[in-house]
């Protein structure tokens, strides 16, 4: 079974372990539940990691769409069809 290793109600580490043989921690052993993650919190209870913060593109993933957006719109321009300049610069815009 999973057992978190809680020290100052930090959950410091999860380890594996059968609960009765003998192991030696610097904290307390606590079984985990799903809530249970290394650097979160335990009050009595495992504290739910927050959720992950949404992705900000940086500015080589923005640069990138903005040349997909222009080769789009220079080739549409000479009249090629969505189909044909997927076909050559990927999934359409």
């Amino acid at each position: 079974m999973k057992y978190a290793i809680v020290k100052n109600s930090l959950v410091t580490n999860i380890v594996e372990w059968d609960g009765e043989s003998e192991y030696t921690v610097d904290g307390e052993l606590v079984q985990a539940d799903a809530n249970a993650w290394i650097g979160g919190e335990y009050n009595g209870s495992f504290v739910a990691r927050p959720p992950a913060p949404a992705h900000e593109p940086t500015a080589e993933e923005l640069q990138k769409a903005a040349d997909k957006q222009s080769a789009h719109d220079k080739l549409s321009a000479l009249g090629l069809t969505d189909a044909e300049i997927e076909a050559i610069i990927g999934a359409t815009i």
